[in-house]
Order: C-alpha cells, then sequence, then structure tokens
C-alpha cells in the first residue's frame, strides 16, 4: 500500500480523497493555487505545496510543478480527482515515467478511451451496445459521408473524436446541411482540441443519460456497482444524480452491466470508471468512458455501502479487487444535488465571502463539501461549492429526504443555486421519474 499519496485537485474532491486517505492510514500532500492556500483540504493535510499562481494553467495543470511537489515531499503516489489532469494520458504516462504511481488506469488506456472513434470500436468487439453510426472517422470524400447518412437515417449527429462536455457536436436534420456541418464541426474539432477528426452517429429523439459505474484491477478482475441517471443536465453539464436510474428492466440493464465488465477486462483497465449511455425505447447506446472517479460517484456509495475512492486506491496500489459482483447489492435509492455558486437563473458566477454556512443532516444526509463559514469562495474555477446527497430505502423516500435537506441548507453572502435544485425535487414529472436529457432545459426555456 502507498504510504504518501500527492492530491493533485482541490475543492470537495481534494477533500473526500484525503479523508479515505487518512483512514486508509496513508499520509496525505495537498498542492494547491495561492488563492486556494485557505482550502479546507489544505489545511487539514500533513503537507502542502503552493505549486502557483491562480490560473489553471499555471498550478493545477501544471505537469512539472505537480512532480517536483511529489519528488520534495517523497509521495509515492499522485490522485487527480476529476477534471484538471485527470483523464490527461500525457501526465498519466509522466507520472509512470518519474517513477511513480498514477491513481487510474495507464496512459494507453486513456487515450484508447479518450479518443471516441477508438473507444467506440474498443466497445463493439467487447459487446457493449453502440449508437448506429460511421465505422470510424468519416471520410474526406462528400459521397461516402452522404451514403453513411442516408444509411444511418437523420437525424444524425456529427462528433468531434476528442470532444467532451458537449463540445465538438452538431446535429444535422436533413442532408442538403450534412456536408457543411461536417466541415465546420472539423475545423471547430481542430481549434478546440487539436485533432480535426470527427464520426457520425444517429441522434436520438429523446433520450436519458444513464451510466454504469465500475471497479476493475488490471489484473483479469471487474465488478459493476450498479448504474445512475443523469438526465436533468443544462448545457451537457449535470445538475441532479440518482441511483439505481428508474424504471429500466432488470434484464435489459443487467446485460448492458455485464458487457461494460467484459470491457473492463478485455482492455485491462485499472480503477474506478464511468460507462456512460444514452437510454431510449428500452436501449443503451455507448457514449464514452469516464477514466475516473465521477462527480456523482457518492449515490452509488450509498446505494452499495463502498468507498470507491479507498477501494481505487487499493487496486492502482496493485492489490487484486477485493469485491466480487455477488458481493454487491443495490440497497435503497439515492439523490445527489450539485450545488453551485451561481445566480439560479441567470447561471453567471457568483464568488464571494461565505458569510455563514449549514450543513443540513438527519438519517440518510450526506454533505460532500470544501466550504466553512468565512470561506471566499474565488472566481478562477469551477462554481460547484457543494454535493448534498440523500438515502431511502425507496426513491420517494430519498426524494422527501432531499427535499428536507436543501430546506436547511444555508450558504450566505453568495448567491447559489439552491432555489433552483428544491424546485426540481418538487417537479412532478422528475418525482415521477424517467426525464429525458432534455427536460430541464425546456423547463427553463433554453
Amino acid at each position: 500500500m502507498f504510504d504518501k499519496i500527492l492530491i493533485a485537485n482541490r475543492g470537495e474532491i481534494a477533500l473526500r480523497i484525503l479523508r479515505a486517505c487518512k483512514e486508509m492510514g496513508i499520509a496525505t500532500v495537498a498542492v494547491h493555487s495561492l488563492v486556494d492556500r485557505n482550502l479546507k483540504h489544505v489545511r487539514l493535510a500533513d503537507e502542502s505545496v503552493c505549486i502557483g499562481p491562480n490560473p489553471s494553467p499555471q498550478s493545477y495543470l501544471n505537469v512539472p510543478a505537480i512532480i517536483s511537489a511529489m519528488e520534495i515531499t517523497d509521495a509515492v503516489a499522485v490522485h487527480p480527482g476529476y477534471g484538471f489532469l485527470a483523464e490527461n494520458a500525457d501526465f498519466a504516462e509522466q507520472v509512470q515515467k518519474s517513477g511513480f504511481t498514477f491513481i487510474g488506469p495507464s496512459a494507453d488506456v486513456i487515450r484508447l478511451m479518450g479518443d471516441k472513434v477508438s473507444a467506440i470500436a474498443a466497445m463493439k468487439k467487447a459487446g457493449v451496445p453502440t449508437v448506429p453510426g460511421s465505422d470510424g472517422s468519416l471520410p474526406d470524400n462528400s459521397e461516402g459521408c452522404l451514403e453513411i447518412a442516408r444509411k444511418i437515417g437523420y437525424p444524425v449527429i456529427i462528433k468531434a473524436a476528442s470532444g467532451g462536455g458537449g463540445r465538438g457536436m452538431r446535429v444535422v436534420e436533413h442532408e442538403a446541411d450534412l456536408i457543411n456541418a461536417i466541415a465546420v464541426t472539423k475545423s471547430e474539432a481542430q481549434a478546440a482540441f487539436g485533432d480535426g477528426t470527427v464520426y457520425m452517429e444517429k441522434f436520438l429523439q429523446n433520450p436519458r443519460h444513464v451510466e454504469i459505474q465500475v471497479m476493475s484491477d488490471g489484473q483479469g478482475n471487474a465488478v459493476h456497482l450498479g448504474d445512475r441517471d443523469c438526465s436533468l443536465q443544462r448545457r451537457h453539464q449535470k445538475v441532479l444524480e440518482e441511483a439505481p436510474a428508474p424504471g429500466i428492466p432488470d434484464a435489459v440493464r443487467r446485460r448492458v452491466q455485464e458487457a461494460c465488465v467484459q470491457a473492463c477486462i478485455d482492455i485491462g483497465y485499472r480503477g474506478a470508471g464511468t460507462f456512460e449511455f444514452l437510454y431510449e425505447d428500452q436501449h443503451f447506446y455507448f457514449i464514452e468512458m469516464n477514466t475516473r472517479i465521477q462527480v456523482e460517484h457518492p449515490v452509488t456509495e450509498m446505494v452499495t455501502g463502498i468507498d470507491l475512492i479507498k477501494e481505487q486506491i487499493r487496486v492502482c496500489a496493485g492489490e487484486k479487487l477485493s469485491l466480487q459482483q455477488a458481493d454487491i447489492a443495490i440497497r435503497g435509492h439515492s439523490f445527489e444535488c450539485r450545488i453551485n455558486a451561481e445566480d439560479p437563473r441567470t447561471f453567471f458566477p457568483s464568488p464571494g465571502t461565505v458569510n455563514n454556512f449549514h450543513m443540513p443532516g438527519g438519517f440518510g444526509v450526506r454533505v460532500d463539501s470544501h466550504l466553512y463559514s468565512g470561506y471566499s469562495v474565488p472566481p478562477n474555477y469551477d462554481s460547484m461549492i457543494a454535493k448534498v446527497i440523500t438515502h431511502g430505502e425507496d426513491r420517494d423516500t430519498a426524494l422527501a429526504r432531499m427535499r428536507v435537506a436543501l430546506s436547511e441548507l444555508v450558504v450566505d453572502g453568495i448567491k447559489t443555486n439552491i432555489p433552483l435544485q428544491e424546485e426540481l425535487v418538487r417537479d412532478e414529472a422528475f418525482a415521477k421519474g424517467g426525464v429525458n436529457i432534455h427536460y430541464l432545459e425546456k423547463k427553463l426555456g433554453l
């Protein structure tokens, strides 16, 4: 087992990792930007190192500074959390070459799954269901592209192979618009990602966003830990998540979960990962794999009782997976509301000092947050400041607990999206379960 881990992240996920390390008896190093010197995990870590000024490229994305911090503190491994460098294959490779351990999959696997074309090919080979589309990147000739689109059927969507987070995508409803859409998407992809490769898929009209959580040790052992529904989104950014996904037939659910486990074994995956799907008419369609821990991992922990961060650390330390599929049972239901420092109507960021912070409590309530009274939320980073998670023996109970928890949550001094979350957990359509990925934006009039 590792004796010291450097946490290359900030905010609530850095604190979450630190707590897991402390429970495991592992010493911690917190790296931070200048503005983050008063973050809670920085105060609680065994050691801390300032790695640069406030903008991310000069701090949390500064690979030489992070590796130097590992060297001077004698850390043996780095946990990247999510965002920043978590899915950066070059970072993982540099960590390994420098003699340290990257807590995540190998650089080769990150590259494989980071390229949408190669990822889809790997998933097809493993038996994971995929969206009907082009077999790899689109050809350079127009007639070839037109023929692929005719075979798939309109509407289609053009996607950047190196895209993500909702960027590098364009929907085409009519054949007359196809060639221009491909050209524009290629140009945008080259500018945004340094890679103009694009591919084509069938555009699903009203799908849900359902994902499968996996854990694998890279030694031929893998399990799934159920699924999550993340359909409440705004501009492709998740707002509220739940586990398990409601209203999916057990046989359909089981087939895709087993396929994801087999895919992990086939590609030699190590660590925690998430297979993301669009789900429509009782069919799953693979979108991408996130080769890291997810923001919404707590809902899976609540329904399985398994600490995903600890298990992730163990398998990346070379231990065999301690879990077998028969050991994992889904108990009850869980919700997570992301609390952001933003205006609930305009969604403009709202940095500033938190004058008073009060967390909700009670049976089945969990809050993951780095906030404290007097903390100043900086304008430099993502606006998420907390996650409120509830659990109950069934969906109605978990949702009722979320309504109560949100009513108790106090964040004074800045604007937050708490009013929006309170509105969502009282929404009649959401309460019934199974809303699609367009529901929230339609509700907000976007």
